[in-house]
């Protein structure tokens, strides 16, 4: 005979969470966060959305003629505007998710205090809303490269699209993580500032890795490859300015493994992110 479900078997332990899992069970409530926040960037202001499209159109003019043409590296580098745009790109992908997602549970005190929801949804919610901001840079990067001729295979795609998948992993892990003992110890934000202010010096955005290369020992200069920050710097590119055929475009050594390397070192972050997250997740209520 079958025995019907009654309310006591839906009952669980108050506060119990299965993590990420539980984030993504939710993606209607992620997804109204999501749109809470990138509403409130923009609200007040008078062109909107396209200031998003503006920033990075000015980043380029402004690298093009102080960069590239005062300083010469138009002529060091073929298309050395884009080159450059191509790797801030993801480095301020990097580092608006990572930042936002150790301030995000702090920000967002208030209704921790008063409600039950997964806690996890905060850091995902700002790695999802830096990705949501960074689209445009991304169209605006594109459409120039249009402009000079740009024509990707499908693994040059493949390879953007596998950069920002590697950022994404990361910045929500680190989230996690700092965002956790940020909490507790207010001094984790400081930290992570210094992190981001050293992120784009530690990739190679203003420079191009050969210089890394001759300028390190061997060790070294596997310890530089070993960074996912490095590795999607270097899809992003191969996918958008290789294409342009410039005459010094060279593949960092052996890309291939590293970016499976930098894709493993991510996973490997989300997964102790989440787990120091949950274990110090009962003392979030009173420490905020």
């Amino acid at each position: 005979m079958r025995r019907e479900t009654s309310d006591v078997d839906l009952l669980t332990e108050p506060g119990s969470s299965r993590g990420l899992l539980d984030v993504f069970g939710r993606r209607h409530l992620l997804s109204l966060i999501v749109r809470k926040e990138v509403q409130i960037r923009y609200r007040g202001s008078v062109l909107g959305w396209l200031w998003s499209y503006v920033k990075p159109l000015v980043q380029f003019f402004v690298f093009y003629i102080a960069i590239g043409v005062f300083l010469g590296l138009n002529d060091r580098v073929d298309y050395f505007p884009i080159y450059l745009l191509a790797g801030i790109t993801v480095v301020t992908f990097f580092n608006e998710a990572f930042s936002n997602g150790t301030r995000s549970l702090v920000d967002n005190a208030a209704l921790i205090k008063k409600i039950y929801l997964p806690r996890e949804m905060f850091p995902v919610a700002s790695m999802m809303i830096a990705a949501v901001n960074t689209l445009p840079q991304i169209l605006v990067v594109i459409v120039i490269a249009l402009f000079f001729g740009w024509a990707p295979t499908a693994l040059q795609i493949g390879a953007i699209l596998l950069g920002l998948i590697i950022v994404a992993v990361l910045a929500t892990g680190l989230g996690l993580l700092f965002g956790a003992v940020n909490v507790t110890f207010r001094d984790a934000q400081s930290f992570v500032e210094i992190i981001v202010m050293c992120a784009v010096w530690a990739s190679p955005v203003m420079y191009q890795w050969q210089m890394v290369a001759e300028a390190l020992p061997d060790w070294l200069f596997v310890a530089y490859r070993l960074n996912p920050i490095t590795i999607a710097v270097e899809l992003f590119h191969y996918g958008i300015w290789f294409p342009l055929d410039p005459s010094d475009a060279i593949l960092i050594p052996e890309l291939g493994m590293y970016t499976v390397i930098a894709l493993a070192v991510s996973l490997a972050f989300l997964v102790i992110g989440q787990s120091v997250f949950r274990r110090l997740e009962g003392r979030f209520a009173q420490d905020l």
